[in-house]
């Protein structure tokens, strides 16, 4: 913590969008790059199973109390129904007008104790409400993010692929429970007892594995030793980061805490957190920070938005939910433009904006801007080069009348003015990128 807060912060700077854009790029990922080639593990979770080491990028923030579920219940958009222990769910927090602050997986592990995981900016707000509301609750957090904290109370392993089932199987002692999705079960893997999750990312069968920091190289040689005839390989930052094409889930919004509503909490924000130091990046450039900001109904989140209970900013949601939002797509880039991309690197002059096909990202909330003739008409976030399709796929909310798959669009590629106070930024020109809408998620893991 320092001394400062988001709100000094942002008193410094010009706007949010100025604050933000000068952060020095995204955070870093405390793994290996590579632990064979990224190409092999890219095709992994496709192929065979995938390993991948999520123990040290995220916040767990533990709960417990007589009012520990209250408190998700006044913040989450959920149905908390029937909830109990042994079960998990993707929490998603809005500010009152509706807008997305963040989501993470809120697990129930035992009666008035939950763990919510993800980047820090859901579980900070559920830290600050616990704070400063009249909950019987407390919280504890495991400041994984960055690799703070070394060492944490657990590890969080992901397995995935069309193998991921037989490999769980050879790896559990004993049977291996059936699991239904979205629980969670006391298992034992390499002599430890475990929890493992049941759930799909990027295959048909997934698990998350979790257990005590101490057994962590225990567990993972009993996976890995498990899953060796199956061509099990772990993943890097680089094999890792490239799913998110692949499964559609839009990460990393800008958080929707510039508003006045959300004065008192960039207070109570430190000017190091996560909100305050992660970068702004990419051509969608408005005046206005809230343009954004994304709705939950246009995240596609509205399967699991319960209006029958109330929570923060649940009346602006149900607004948001009887007209027509911006849709989720896939935007399949042109493969002519792509190249054309890297071909500028070969010849005198300007060049555009460079990515590493197997690594994109110098921005943590990256918004392009997607355009229909001159008319701006969505945004492209997710992006990146997947090997298994050949393609580099980026994840987009678009206006519904242009919706449909087959439509082409064209995406502004570079930052505004090419350049940028980012010093991962080069200077560059700005072009544009025609692009074709597929559904997302772009791959039907059902096939």
């Amino acid at each position: 913590m320092t001394d400062q807060t988001l709100a000094d912060a942002l008193a410094a700077a010009d706007s949010p969008m100025a604050l933000l854009r000068n952060n020095p790029g995204r955070h870093p990922y405390p793994v290996n790059s590579e632990f064979t080639n990224w190409i092999e593990e890219v095709r992994s979770w496709r192929e065979a199973c995938s390993l991948s080491d999520l123990s040290h990028h995220q916040k767990d923030l533990y709960v417990e109390g007589p009012d520990a579920l209250a408190v998700f219940a006044d913040l989450g958009i959920n149905d908390f129904g029937g909830f109990e222990p042994g079960q998990a769910k993707q929490f998603v927090a809005c500010n009152p007008d509706g807008y997305v602050i963040g989501d993470a997986i809120l697990f129930y592990l035992d009666d008035n104790r939950l763990k919510l995981t993800g980047t820090p900016v859901a579980p900070d707000w559920v830290e600050y409400n616990l704070e400063t509301g009249d909950y019987d609750a407390t919280a504890a957090a495991d400041e994984r993010y960055h690799d703070k904290d070394e060492p944490h109370r657990t590890f969080r392993y992901q397995l995935q692929g069309p193998d991921a089932l037989d490999t769980m199987r050879d790896a559990v002692k004993g049977s291996l429970p059936e699991i239904p999705f979205f629980n969670f079960e006391d298992v034992t893997i390499g002599g430890v007892e475990v929890r493992a999750l049941r759930h799909a990312m990027a295959s048909n069968a997934g698990f998350e594995i979790w257990g005590p920091w101490a057994e962590r190289d225990a567990v993972r040689g009993a996976i890995l030793d498990a899953g060796e005839s199956y061509g099990i390989r772990q993943l890097g930052e680089k094999s890792y980061k490239a799913q998110g094409q692949e499964k559609g889930w839009i990460a990393r919004p800008l958080p929707a805490i510039f508003g006045e509503p959300m004065a008192e909490y960039r207070e109570w924000l430190d000017a190091g957190s996560y909100e305050a130091t992660s970068t702004l990046g990419g051509s969608f450039d408005p005046d206005d920070v809230s343009e954004y900001y994304l709705n939950p109904i246009e995240l596609g989140y509205e399967r699991f938005v319960d209006f029958d209970h109330d929570f923060v900013g649940r009346d602006a949601v149900s607004e948001m939910a009887q007209v027509p939002q911006r849709e989720k797509v896939t935007l399949v880039w042109d493969d002519d433009d792509v190249v054309e991309l890297f071909t500028s690197l070969l010849r005198d002059g300007e060049t555009y904006k460079y990515f590493d096909p197997s690594m994109p990202y110098w921005a943590v909330f990256h918004y392009d801007e997607v355009l229909r003739g001159d008319e701006t008409v969505g945004v492209s976030k997710y992006f990146g080069y997947t090997y298994n399709e050949r393609s580099v796929l980026s994840l987009a909310l678009v206006d519904s009348e242009y919706s449909d798959p087959g439509t082409e669009v064209t995406l502004v590629w570079g930052e505004p003015g090419g350049t940028s106070p980012n010093p991962k930024v080069e200077e560059h020109v700005q072009t544009e990128i025609t692009a074709t809408v597929a559904p997302n998620p772009y791959v039907d893991f059902d096939e």
